[in-house]
Formats: structure tokens, C-alpha cells, sequence
């Protein structure tokens, strides 16, 4: 039999008979990695444990520890869940049944619904065949006969006659199950530890609306059921935060059917948040050197022709309108209009760098199925800024934009972030604009930022925008959940696509850098995200109500009024409660409402200039003076502390 040579991470070399397969090269190893080994990375690619290996190859044998290891794991266990699903439910129809960030899901077309005990019955069935210790096992296919095979099974014969190679490969699991599937999988259902189904919804085939209706189960899987309880519970900490939930009981914002889906109504006390966000980013903004504009909602084709969003962002910007003198368009996004403002006139080199920054409302067409609450919107604002500079000026901008990101991050309570560095492909694709210079010098300038400020940057190849590299903020909030947030991205196109000039001190016209930056991302999305972090119990500064006075009885209206009013001249936002419940009862509603302060008047308090203060996460705090309770509160909320 002859031999092949396996290349080891450390870069030692094994001899194996051809055909070995990469666990009993595991083995060979260790019996432990054997055991831990989840799927074999071959020569850059993933590979089934037990496939034949018939050339030489480099080898990795990867765990548990592995992301990849984990989606392999996941989409192992979405075929679990599919067979079970035939097991109990004959003649149902595949679709499709990827990994997910969170878990895994899988698209089926049954004419009855699955019903919250199917969903029961399909968990135990899945139980019952991995105690089968089942092979996933893999068939190569001849593509024509795998049309004639499945030609009952449409949604399997779509996706044979679109993706599948001449000869594809399948997977079994058991008598009742085989897919069309790349994999590759774990070795056998025993292999998978800890798994939970958590809902069935409805879904589109392709995600077209206008597709087949199909019916969606969503689950998750973990290497062990400790990890699967810590998501479960995070889970159901996720539903009592749920923003859509929390912005009904406590009248923040809607979604008002007549109007349309996707567009909110902030009413007044989400407002008044939202004042607070725009407030403090425009202060922001003037200074740290931004100068602020304003831009139409709308703008001729003609403008999106230029800018290239007329080709390659069709599919997400509304239909054109008519008007007298042209087409015009919802503009899906402010940088063309920013860059009309720099090129209204001639610029010098010592004008540079021009920042332009906005909040300004921005439009882009989402389907329905894909709009979810303040996350997923059509209509939204974002603090948008452009910055157009000199490429020896390029990277102290960026240190400042990134600065500014973590400065955000503090402010509204948020200790710990993860970023990412898109980078291209060094041009080997030819998908990216720009030239090679170019994408160094911006490479090169994200990369000095992100050290100079000591921010660990996950570097992400080729996934840059085709325009430019750029680096992405993810905030962790307070359930340990991680959230796109800021953008600092590069832009070579749209200078060039607008001629945009400044005079060099050569006397001659130079090409500006560009550089696009969002920090909230959207007001929608981060108004969202907070109200979920602080599941509705905002920071003093930024709480709708800041201070409840709770009269005990009417008697005592007149003192309390007096307190807001007090409250008032210091700048702060009150509300008397002058109804007529008993004082327990209105502590418990203000409660309810999070408001972060309550002040208890009653006749001792009234006699003495004073009042009894509670606070909504200690209780109790006490009677004080009227000025020092003030000044307290007042304290607070111009530190703004992210808790009180």
C-alpha cells in the first residue's frame, strides 16, 4: 500500500498508509484529541473526520476550542433535527438547514403546522437517534441522477441543478434521512452533547416573499450543557428586555400599522431620550472639529448615478418619484450629499481636514419578513460624518474617529467592546476598487490607529467594502451580548466618481482621502440596544422621568409642587403624582415606570423643607434637605454616571 505524508500544525511530518482517515490520525496522536476532535481542516479546507485522505496534505485536527469546529458541530445538529422530523412526520420536504451565530435552523414545507408539542416531540425523537450513535455518513452522487432521484423533492432538485458539481456529495443519517450537503459533519450523532429547540416560525424559500411559504425550526447546540444553560438563560433575560416589549410598557416608542411597517413613532418620553443621544453627539461633534450640516431627504437619479448607489444598492433604496423636473429618490444614504457640500467650492490643503457631520435620516427598502422592531427599520437616522483630509493627515483622523468610538462606548455604560479590521485580498479577485497604494496606505493607517490606542483588532481578510478596509466596533452589553455598533470605513471611489479636488502646496489638484464614520450607527438601532442594556432603567441623564414627588395625601400637593418646582430650576425633568392611591402604591408604579428617583412628601416633610428619598435600585436613602436632594440628583445627572 503506499504512503502519504501529513503535515502537522507544528510542521512535523507523519507517514500514514493512503486512505487513512483524520481521526485515526488523531489517534495516533493522542487518544484525548481523538476524543475531543470535532472535523479535520485538510490543506485550508474542512473535512470530514472520517473521509479518506488520499493524497499528501497539511492536517489540523480541530476541538471544541475552534469557532469552526462549533458551526460544523451546529449544522450536524440542524440534521438531527431534520431527521427526526421525517422520522415522525413522513413525506415532509427539506429545505435548507444552516449553522447560525446562535444555534442552527431548518426549513421544511408540510402542509399542517408544527405545533409547540411536535416541537417536544421532535427534541426527544432527536435524543432517541443520537443515542443511535448514527454515522453521518457521505455519498458521492452523479448530478443527473441525483435530479431523477429527487424529482418528487423540489426544493432539493432546485438547489442539486444551482450549486451541485457534477458528482455532489450527500449525507445519510439513519434509514429515513440523506441531503444534498457540502459538508462536512461530526462523526456520529453521540458526538452531540447538548441541544434545544426553541421556536418554529414561518419562513420564505430563498427568502423571497414572493417564494413558497415554508415553516422554519430554529434551535441552538453547545459542546456541553453547561454552555446550553447559559444561553438559555441569557435567552429568557433577553425576552424581559426585549426592546419592542419594554417600549410599549413604558410608551417610548410605536409602530403605527396605518403608517406602515418599519418606520417609528418616537413618543414624547422616548423623545426626550432621544434628544439627550442628539444632543450630546452634535456637542460632540463642534468639539472635536466636525462642522455640522443639514441635507434634503431627497435628491435627483442623477445623484445616485454619480455616486454608483443607482447600480450596486438598487435592490435597498425605494421606487423613484416623479417630479416636474426630474426623477428624485429617497436618499438611502447622506455621503453624496456631504460630498456636494465640499465641492461647493475650491478647497486648499489648509482647509483640510473638512469634517462634515449629520444626523440626517436616511431611507432603504428592507422586507417585511427581515424588519424587526428598532433593530431593522426602513426609515432611520444616523449620526453620519464624512472627514476629508490629506493622505499624511489620514491616520491621526483615524486615531480620533476610534477615540471618539470608545468615547461612546463609556458614556452610555458599555465597559467592554471587541473590534475587527476588514481587509481585501491584495487585489487577487479583482472585486475591489482603488489601487494597491491606496488600500496600503488606508491597511496601514487603521492598523497604526488601532495600536496607538492599544485596541486589539481582529483582522478580518477579504471582507472589506469593494471601496475600501475599515474597522467595525462591537459592544458587549450587560447579558453578554455582542452588537455591531461603530464604522470607520475608507472610501477610494466616490472621491474619484465626484472629481473632488484640493489645491496641494505644489499649486496643483490633489485628490482628498476619504473617510466615512458612524459611532451610533443609527439613533434607531442604538436607542434600541440601550433600552435593552439597561432593560428600560435608563441612567439619570438620559431617564425620561428623573424624579417622581409622591405626595402622601392632597394636603401635601402644594409642598410637592413646590419640590418640582425646585427640581425644575435645576434643570431637571419631574412629575407629581397627585392622583389619588395610597403612597406605597404610587413608589410601586414609579417603580414600574424606572424612574431613577423618588421623593416622599408628606406633613414632616413639609414642616421641616425636606423629603424622603428613594432610589429605585437601593430603596430607602432617607430624609434630606430639599437642597441637598436636589444637588444629589443634579450631581448625577450632569456626571452622567451610567448607575445611580
Amino acid at each position: 500500500m503506499s504512503e502519504i505524508t501529513i503535515t502537522l500544525p507544528d510542521g512535523s511530518q507523519k507517514q500514514v498508509p493512503a486512505g487513512a482517515k483524520p481521526i485515526e490520525i488523531a489517534r495516533s496522536i493522542s487518544a484525548r484529541l481523538a476524543d475531543d476532535a470535532v472535523v479535520a481542516r485538510v490543506n485550508g479546507g474542512l473535512f470530514d473526520l472520517t473521509r479518506p485522505l488520499e493524497e499528501s496534505a497539511s492536517l489540523e485536527i480541530l476541538t471544541s476550542k475552534n469557532p469552526e469546529a462549533l458551526e460544523v458541530y451546529r449544522h450536524s445538529t440542524a440534521h438531527l433535527c431534520a431527521a427526526a422530523v421525517l422520522e415522525l412526520f413522513p413525506g415532509t420536504q427539506l429545505g435548507i438547514g444552516p449553522p447560525t451565530e446562535a444555534g442552527f435552523y431548518y426549513d421544511f414545507q408540510r402542509e399542517a403546522p408544527f405545533t409547540p408539542e411536535d416541537l417536544e416531540k421532535i427534541e426527544a425523537k432527536m435524543w432517541e437517534i443520537q443515542a443511535r450513535d448514527l454515522p453521518y455518513e457521505r455519498v458521492m452522487t452523479q448530478k443527473d441522477e441525483g435530479l431523477r432521484k429527487y424529482s418528487d423533492a423540489w426544493m432539493k432538485c432546485g438547489l442539486i441543478a444551482e450549486k451541485a458539481d457534477e458528482y455532489f456529495s450527500e449525507y445519510t443519517l439513519g434509514p429515513h434521512f440523506i441531503d444534498f450537503c457540502r459538508g462536512p459533519h461530526v462523526p456520529s450523532t453521540k458526538r452531540i452533547k447538548a441541544f434545544k429547540l426553541l421556536m418554529v416560525s414561518g419562513a420564505y424559500w430563498k427568502a423571497n416573499e414572493k417564494g413558497a411559504r415554508l415553516q422554519r425550526i430554529t434551535g441552538t447546540a453547545f459542546f456541553s450543557k453547561k454552555e446550553l444553560d447559559e444561553y438559555l438563560h441569557q435567552v429568557e433575560e433577553a425576552k424581559k428586555r426585549d426592546h419592542r416589549k419594554l417600549g410599549r410598557e413604558l410608551d417610548l416608542i410605536s409602530i403605527q400599522e396605518l403608517a406602515g411597517p418599519g418606520l417609528i413613532f418616537w413618543h414624547p418620553k422616548g423623545g426626550i431620550i432621544r434628544k439627550q443621544l442628539e444632543d450630546w453627539m452634535r456637542e460632540e461633534y463642534l468639539k472635536r472639529g466636525y462642522s455640522l450640516v443639514y441635507t434634503p431627504h431627497v435628491g435627483r437619479w442623477q445623484l445616485w448615478e454619480t455616486s454608483g448607489h443607482a447600480n450596486f444598492y438598487a435592490d435597498n433604496m425605494f421606487d423613484r418619484m416623479e417630479l416636474d423636473d426630474a426623477e428624485y429618490q429617497l436618499k438611502p444614504m447622506n455621503c453624496p450629499f456631504h460630498i456636494l457640500i465640499y465641492k461647493d467650492k475650491l478647497r486648499s490643503y489648509r482647509e483640510l481636514p473638512v469634517r462634515l457631520g449629520e444626523l440626517g435620516t436616511v431611507y432603504r427598502y428592507e422586507r417585511s419578513g427581515t424588519l424587526h422592531g428598532l433593530l431593522r427599520v426602513r426609515g432611520f437616522t444616523q449620526d453620519d460624518a464624512h472627514i476629508f483630509c490629506r493622505p499624511d493627515q489620514i491616520e491621526d483622523e483615524i486615531v480620533n474617529c476610534l477615540q471618539f468610538a470608545v468615547d461612546v462606548l463609556t458614556t452610555f455604560g458599555f465597559d467592554k467592546y471587541e473590534a475587527e479590521l476588514s481587509t481585501w485580498d491584495g487585489g487577487a479577485s479583482g472585486k475591489y476598487d482603488g489601487e494597491p497604494e491606496q488600500w496600503q496606505l488606508a491597511e496601514k493607517a487603521l492598523r497604526n490607529a488601532c495600536e496607538r490606542l492599544n485596541v486589539a483588532a481582529k483582522v478580518m481578510t477579504d471582507e472589506a467594502a469593494f471601496y475600501g478596509p475599515k474597522i467595525d466596533v462591537k459592544l458587549v452589553d450587560a447579558i453578554g451580548r455582542k452588537w455591531q455598533l461603530s464604522t470607520v470605513q475608507f472610501d477610494f471611489t466616490l472621491p474619484r466618481r465626484f472629481g473632488l479636488e484640493y489645491i496641494a502646496d505644489d499649486g496643483k489638484a490633489h485628490q482628498p482621502v476619504m473617510c466615512h464614520r458612524a459611532l451610533f450607527g443609527s439613533v434607531e438601532r442604538f436607542f434600541g440596544i440601550l433600552l435593552e442594556h439597561y432593560a428600560g432603567a435608563f441612567p439619570v441623564w438620559l431617564a425620561p422621568v428623573q424624579v417622581a414627588v409622591l405626595p402622601i395625601a392632597d394636603r401635601h400637593l402644594d409642598y410637592a409642587r413646590s419640590v418640582a418646582a425646585a427640581l425644575e430650576r435645576a434643570g431637571l425633568r419631574v412629575e407629581v403624582d397627585d392622583n389619588k392611591e395610597k403612597v406605597n402604591n404610587k413608589i410601586r408604579i414609579a417603580q414600574v415606570n424606572k424612574v431613577p428617583y423618588m421623593l416622599v412628601v408628606g406633613d414632616r416633610e413639609a414642616e421641616n423643607g425636606t423629603v424622603s428619598v428613594r432610589n429605585r435600585r437601593h430603596g430607602d436613602q432617607g430624609s434630606k434637605p430639599l437642597d441637598e436632594a436636589v444637588a444629589l440628583i443634579r450631581g448625577l445627572a450632569e456626571s452622567r454616571k451610567p448607575f445611580e
